[in-house]
């Protein structure tokens, strides 16, 4: 394999781990290109055994991942164009693109510095575990403050994780979480200190992919088999709920049409996201105006 010819991915394979750089500037936003590279990445190392472990991580040291494009409000045809036809037909992009991630048969690791925001933490999520700098990593569901709630399986993803009552604060909350809060919740494996993180990472990655061929698969599979009800059971209920605020009513994207102008998706604007969402107000409507 020779994982090459990506726009926003820069891929290395050494030692039988793949170290997957996310390179997307200005702040790493999960947009077609992103998508479209991680899901061609996917498919191509699902079926490569001389690669044991996957560590995603960032090229920008402020941004793992800010979250999903806003353009997708604007026009949400850019997103279901996104559809895979190999995947489940009830899920949205999202929910098929981190799907695949999550069953890939290798142990994925999620490498976080900076900010990684809804669909930016989403999709560290879907890998099988979450290492982030300390006091260098900040972790938001903000999608409530947009209108809409996390729809690419972070409902899912986030409550086997935190359990309800918190995964209803994150997502309700929309509040910026920094390191410590985040691992004492069980949203991050461990928050290590940023000089000693990649080394950690490096670490771990080189002790499991050093294991018996088959070994590491075997073991993901029994874990996910503890649950009773299956590692991720209600994807098309997430995918079902989502509709009902996704595509967004006019006044809510004329909303992020104003935050857009006022820095959406630049690196000013977004290390200070949430309180640019909330300083733009909500326009008063009835609930029955939602298309």
């Amino acid at each position: 394999m020779t994982y090459s010819g990506y726009q926003t991915l820069v891929v290395r394979v050494e030692d039988r781990v793949a170290r997957v750089t996310i390179d997307n500037p200005p702040v790493n936003t999960l947009d077609g290109a992103l998508a479209r590279d991680l899901g061609a990445f996917a498919t191509e190392a699902r079926s490569d055994d001389d690669i044991a472990v996957i560590i995603f991580q960032s090229a920008n040291p402020e941004f793992f991942c800010a979250h999903a494009d806003f353009e997708w409000s604007f026009d949400p045809s850019m997103l279901t164009a996104l559809a895979d036809p190999d995947s489940d037909s009830s899920l949205n992009p999202l929910q098929q693109l981190n799907e695949r991630i999550r069953a890939l048969p290798q142990v994925t690791i999620a490498k976080l510095r900076g900010y990684a925001r809804a669909g930016g933490i989403e999709l560290a999520m879907a890998a099988d575990m979450r290492f982030a700098a300390a006091d260098r990593t900040w972790l938001s569901q903000p999608e409530s403050l947009m209108g809409i709630f996390p729809g690419g399986g972070g409902t899912q993803y986030l409550n086997r994780l935190v359990g309800r009552a918190r995964a209803l604060e994150i997502v309700l909350g929309a509040e910026l979480f920094e390191t410590s809060l985040a691992e004492r919740y069980g949203w991050l494996n461990r928050a290590v200190p940023d000089e000693h993180l990649d080394a950690f990472v490096d670490s771990l990655a080189r002790r499991i992919a050093a294991l018996p061929p088959g070994v590491a698969a075997a073991a993901k599979e029994a874990l996910d088999a503890a649950e009773a009800s299956g590692p991720v059971p209600n994807l098309t209920e997430e995918a079902a709920a989502h509709a009902k605020v996704y595509p967004s009513p006019d006044d809510v994207v004329d909303r992020l049409r104003v935050v857009m102008t006022h820095g959406g998706q630049t690196r000013d604007g977004e290390v200070r996201l949430e309180h640019l969402l909330e300083a733009v107000p909500w326009a008063h409507r009835s609930p029955t105006t939602h298309r």
